[in-house]
């Protein structure tokens, strides 16, 4: 799907929109899961996201992030992009433009810290109005501590399955088999007795009312600075209904751009203080946090499977598929390595 090919399509949306005029579209770099571009009138410009879409991967993108950013800006939030208008046929969205940049991992400060917490705490002072609830669940969503294990396992066999036919494949076969599993098998008897000494039954879903609406793949890695010096936060195609327990272990695992350490108790103790048993929350925090520093391991491992594979050639920015994933099984290697403890 090139610009020229889209220009049918996004002629329909631009009128949807009301956007009238002579327009071009320029294919911007970044998308790890879409396509993205600019689009040019003549006194403005807009965003056209192009969804990807897979037989095992059936997710509908799309609706999951524009309904989500239409909730959260008609009740006000505007630390995101406007959605403005949608094509669910050629799965097409169209987003305000958000002249800034990408964050480096040293810009990460205390007071960005505040604007992600802010922007939380803003969209779920929100659960209870209208629209709501029919907002889907995230995707991944997990309530029990179970699940949240289970998923994680789920990741892991699709990883046990890797295609060795080639030397790279045939390396991070041997490390999803042998290390990352070893460590997970650790992780997950950790869990297990420490949930027993807790007295956290593992089974059970937490209360509805402490159900959260979470941006979903929440972090700096998904945010553009403004020019105005704002941070803005964008690609909500996971978002939904999840466990704060995720949302905030996704919020410190995620490794492109990493939270440091240091903000942890803060940033946890203002996610727990709205919630019922904030002490039983944060022992499930603490409990789940190296669940997902193994479950980041294998979202860094998903040019191995045919799907992630397949995801990145849609959009279109890895020319090299050998030397991407000999760069994402070293950083797989590494994030295995913070998990020392086990």
């Amino acid at each position: 799907m090139n610009s020229e090919n889209l220009r049918p399509a996004t002629f329909s949306l631009l009128a949807k929109a009301g956007l009238q005029g002579d327009f071009s579209i320029h294919p911007l770099q970044g998308g790890g899961n879409n396509k993205v571009f600019r689009v040019d009138l003549k006194d403005s410009c807009v965003l056209l996201k192009a969804y990807f879409q897979h037989p095992e991967d059936p997710r509908d993108r799309l609706q999951a992030e524009f309904s989500f950013s239409s909730f959260a800006w008609k009740n006000g939030i505007r630390c995101l992009p406007q959605p403005i208008a949608c094509d669910s046929q050629n799965r097409l969205g169209l987003y305000e433009f958000v002249q800034g940049r990408q964050l480096l991992p040293h810009e990460v400060t205390e007071t960005m810290i505040w604007q992600a917490f802010n922007f939380y705490g803003e969209l779920n002072r929100c659960k209870q109005l209208p629209g709501a609830a029919a907002l889907p669940k995230a995707s991944e969503a997990c309530f029990a501590i179970a699940t949240h294990l289970q998923c994680v396992e789920r990741r892991l066999r699709r990883l046990r399955g890797v295609d060795d036919s080639s030397g790279i494949d045939r390396e991070a076969a041997h490390f999803i088999r042998n290390e990352l599993s070893r460590v997970w098998s650790r992780v997950a008897e950790s869990v297990f007795d420490q949930a027993c000494k807790l007295s956290l039954p593992i089974d059970n879903e937490i209360a509805q009312q402490d159900r959260c609406l979470s941006p979903s793949d929440f972090g700096f890695h998904n945010a553009i600075l403004s020019d105005e010096g704002q941070l803005r936060f964008i690609d909500f195609e996971y978002a939904g209904w999840d466990d704060p327990a995720k949302m905030v272990c996704d919020f410190f695992c995620q490794p492109a751009v990493p939270v440091p350490l240091d903000y942890y108790d803060m940033f946890i103790e203002s996610v727990i203080s709205d919630l019922s048993q904030p002490e039983v929350h944060l022992q499930r925090i603490v409990l789940l946090l190296p669940v997902y520093q193994i479950k980041w391991c294998c979202i860094l491992l998903n040019d191995f499977l045919p799907t992630g594979s397949e995801r990145r050639r849609f959009a279109s920015h890895v020319v090299d598929q050998e030397a991407q994933k000999v760069k994402q099984l070293e950083k797989a290697r590494h994030a295995l390595q913070t998990l020392t403890r086990f």
